[in-house]
């Protein structure tokens, strides 16, 4: 299936937020490109892409409902969401289930379990490095301790060093 229905309804769902629209957007674009270099399955990779548009769907609700969106909270009210809205897109249940866990675990660096998870995670931090102006000292850090693979590495070390 194409996952650019899950990219259609998270515009529609963050209407009026250029900000957040484009966040997904570049995610799911960087999310891809490392995924095609690390030459994943055709299963995993529309995993990637749906959780490059999907990661931050928790940031409304919890904004709302708490005044806040830290990563915790992001990860809190976005796994449930996030699944409804990728099995009401027509994927299976299994991809639903998998896209759910991470969302709720996207801000939880420790214990990453797959290459999906941690292509998300390289991806949605070297945006939030730009979009965040994150010190450049902190780069050597974040690439020692978060990144794990080498097409992540390269494009971290090409785009910040």
């Amino acid at each position: 299936m194409d996952t650019k229905i899950i990219r259609d309804k998270m515009i529609d769902y963050y209407k009026g937020d250029p900000k957040r629209i484009q966040h997904f957007i570049k995610v799911e674009a960087f999310a891809t490109l490392i995924a095609e270099k690390e030459k994943v399955s055709k299963e995993i990779g529309i995993i990637i892409s749906i959780l490059g548009y999907v990661h931050d769907i928790g940031i409304k609700i919890a904004e709302k409902e708490y005044g806040s969106s830290n990563g915790k909270l992001q990860e809190k009210c976005g796994a449930e969401p996030s699944r409804n809205l990728v099995i009401q897109s027509g994927f299976s249940k299994e991809i639903a289930d998998r896209v759910s866990f991470i969302v709720a675990h996207h801000h939880t660096y420790e214990n990453v379990e797959g290459l999906d998870y941690q292509i998300l995670v390289e991806a949605d931090i070297i945006v939030n490095i730009y979009e965040d102006n994150i010190s450049k000292d902190i780069i050597p850090s974040i690439k020692k301790n978060i990144f794990k693979t080498q097409s992540g590495l390269d494009l971290l070390n090409k785009l910040y060093n």
